[in-house]
């Protein structure tokens, strides 16, 4: 595999230079609530799809589970993880999701977040797949992504929703309904187990204080006055958040495998 940089243009990667710790568009509390609903233990083997620069991990780690492993794509944000993820049992490994070279029926528990939405509907297939091949019977998956609402929106205000977010964030953003969600899942083999949804609020006042604290958010918001070409970026993604308000929001979806 080439050098895979991080490409600092996509819109996730420009609010982090800007300080942003937080990326998930259900922001901390639904990535909490996805991790305590994981219920991942000290004997549990995990695995996390594209940890990004480790908000997750960091939290998931607090219940010491056996192995700790990150499919990371990106060489420079694996670099990032390897200082801060270390000890026995702790892994960073570059590859990707749809490929870990991880071994069948081996893990108890899996996650990623934010990271199918911006896959086409093939590619969001072939990475529950390998989630499904490399966890043990009974073992969980967990995914936390951007969702549409309703369930029965019409096929042409989706297309214009994917369109807009694709144009605005610089990656191929394809969120589905829950419903959507769900049956990828269930059409890779998946029992859901649970769902739960937040709003997506990742550029609301209330919600950047709430992921960030309040001194943070007051750090953020001076980076982006400061930097002319990032706030006309996160602008233009905040303005298409807001027009959409009624049409997104969060999903995290627990599966099991039979």
């Amino acid at each position: 595999m080439g050098n895979q940089k991080i490409n600092t243009q996509q819109g996730h990667w420009v609010l982090a230079k800007m300080g942003k710790k937080v990326l998930r568009p259900g922001g901390k509390e639904l990535t909490h609530k996805l991790i305590e609903s994981l219920k991942i233990n000290q004997s549990d083997d995990t695995v996390e799809f594209a940890p990004g620069l480790g908000f997750t991990a960091s939290i998931a780690l607090k219940f010491n589970p056996k192995t700790y492993t990150g499919i990371e794509l990106n060489e420079e944000a694996a670099s990032i993880l390897r200082k801060r993820i270390r000890g026995n049992g702790r892994e960073i490994i570059v590859g990707n999701a749809a490929n870990s070279t991880l071994q069948q029926s081996s893990y108890n528990k899996v996650y990623g977040e934010a990271m199918l939405t911006m896959q086409a509907d093939h590619r969001k297939s072939e990475i529950i797949k390998e989630a499904f091949r490399i966890l043990k019977a009974g073992g969980l998956y967990g995914i936390h992504e951007l969702g549409l609402q309703p369930d029965d929106m019409t096929e042409e205000k989706k297309a214009e929703i994917q369109r807009e977010l694709a144009q605005v964030i610089r990656v191929n953003a394809r969120p589905l309904t829950i419903s959507e969600w769900s049956q990828l899942l269930e059409q890779e083999g998946f029992k859901i187990v649970e769902t739960k949804t937040n709003p997506m609020h990742l550029l609301e006042p209330k919600r950047m204080i709430d992921d960030e604290g309040f001194f943070r958010t007051l750090k953020i918001a001076f980076n982006i006055f400061t930097h002319p070409k990032e706030r006309k970026r996160i602008l233009a993604m905040r303005k298409i958040f807001s027009k959409y308000r009624s049409h997104l929001n969060a999903v995290s979806i627990v599966a099991r495998k039979g």
